[in-house]
């Protein structure tokens, strides 16, 4: 797997770029031999096609990638990325100057298109290189797909290799690489510290549920990152059909998605403090588990009606989130797979957040279309807060009716987080491959977020 760039070099060879339109005029440009030999394989310039231009000896010297037509390039990220697969080994260099924008993102497309899962089964990456563009963070752009890796590999890993041990040793390894701090709750020693609903969601597993804590930084504002670590979901005595716990193993994804920002975070070393808290639970079926009727207090002190035991992820962020606001936070962002309507709502590829931050939200919506990590805001719509009140708790776990899953447990999220708070309702996992994103485990928000952190907490 390489997600890093080539050494600047002198044999680089040139990737050239060129639309439909710019087919004539690129091949005008080329010498007699490689004009010919462009024509010769009807090249057109359709997205993502490759043509090879050969030298005097007949190797390959440079290659054009083919953009597609204008009008349909915005419906796909990371077109660049499809290059990489088609090029011989070596190392290439873009040969086409583009807006910064556009350059970052297929010099960021190129290094997450080297991601490859191979913890199981052999999966060679593409053996070509690409020299970092002139004018790019090339460490940024490194950190950053660095960090996306972790998220899909912690993903990718099926339950019985990720469960709320191997997810303390990631953090506890992720840590260890950046001097950070960690702290590990396990157990029964969640009820004597009182995290009463992450105990209660894990108990009927074999692996005991934790609360896991890092701390990193010792000057600048405060960002604290709440993640979903549900290891594996059977929804228990609500049990989930088989159709729907195929993808459990992905319930942690939101653990998953903080870890990879964490890492992006310390690997630039950005002047804050950040804190990562992840409840770490497998939600399981034994004679010990929690029941649907039964009524919870929360470290808060708010009690929860459970109506449905297969809407936990909700309960242990509810304890992480009510640590948060006992501490100092500039910022305080939960990420979790968390509902089936968001995903109903947006579908796969968007991000849905919720906040109360008019500037937040604002800058996160700019910084996703820069970066190419979609999201899009949804509402704390105040109205239906009725709708998480049983009236015999404070609060209610799972709404009857099915109206408006994911704007109810977003609400049921903000009542224990601090101010300011964002809420991201992620899906964790790609089901189609696509340029630069395989099949399977992906972060969602993290780049949009980490471009927004220097403007919302002035960095």
């Amino acid at each position: 797997m390489s997600l890093t760039f080539a050494s600047p070099s002198a044999d680089a060879r040139p990737l050239h770029l060129v639309s439909p339109e710019g087919v004539e005029a690129f091949r005008a440009g080329l010498d007699g031999r490689a004009a010919a030999w462009l024509s010769g394989t009807e090249f057109s310039g359709a997205a993502g096609t490759v043509a090879l231009l050969p030298g005097d000896d007949g190797a390959p010297t440079a290659a054009v990638l083919g953009l597609g037509d204008p009008s349909k390039r915005g419906r796909e990220r990371f077109a660049v990325a499809k290059a990489r697969a088609q090029l011989p080994d070596g190392v290439w260099r873009l040969a086409t100057d583009l807006p910064a924008d556009e350059r970052d993102e297929a010099a960021l497309g190129w290094l997450l298109e080297g991601y490859r899962f191979d913890r199981y089964a052999s999966n060679p990456a593409p053996a070509a290189q690409l020299v970092a563009p002139e004018g790019c963070d090339a460490a940024r752009l490194e950190a950053i797909a660095a960090g996306e890796a972790l998220t899909r590999d912690l993903i990718n890993t099926p339950a019985a290799d990720m469960g709320p041990d191997e997810l303390e040793a990631a953090a506890s390894d992720l840590a260890a690489r950046f001097g950070a701090g960690l702290t590990v709750i396990r157990g029964d020693e969640l009820l004597d510290q009182n995290f009463p609903l992450i105990h209660t969601v894990g108990r009927a597993a074999d692996r005991a549920p934790r609360l896991i804590d890092m701390s990193w930084g010792k000057s600048g504002p405060t960002l604290t990152l709440v993640g979903k670590g549900v290891c594996f979901d059977t929804g228990g005595l609500n049990l989930k059909p088989g159709s729907s716990m195929g993808l459990m193993k992905k319930d942690m994804g939101g653990a998953a998605t903080v870890l990879g920002l964490a890492h992006m975070i310390m690997a630039l070393d950005l002047p804050l403090r950040l804190r990562v808290l992840i409840p770490a639970v497998e939600n399981a079926v034994s004679g010990s588990s929690f029941r649907p009727g039964d009524i919870l207090t929360s470290r808060k002190g708010l009690t929860v009606e459970v109506n449905n035991t297969d809407a936990e992820g909700r309960l242990v962020l509810a304890d992480a989130l009510a640590l948060a606001a006992e501490g100092e936070s500039d910022l305080t962002v939960s990420m979790a797979t968390l509902t089936g309507a968001a995903r109903v709502a947006v579908g796969p590829d968007l991000a849905p957040f919720y906040t109360d931050d008019e500037g937040l939200a604002q800058a996160l919506a700019a910084c996703a279309a820069k970066v190419r990590d979609p999201v899009w805001r949804m509402p704390f719509h105040a109205p239906y807060e009725s709708m998480i009140e049983p009236g015999i708790a404070d609060l209610d776990n799972a709404p009857s009716g099915g109206f408006a899953g994911s704007i109810t447990a977003a609400l049921f999220l903000r009542r224990f987080a601090p101010a300011p708070y964002a809420h991201f309702d992620i899906y964790g996992w790609n089901p189609t491959p696509a340029p630069a994103r395989p099949k399977g485990g992906a972060g969602q928000g993290a780049r949009a977020l980490l471009a927004a952190l220097p403007k919302v907490l002035g960095l």
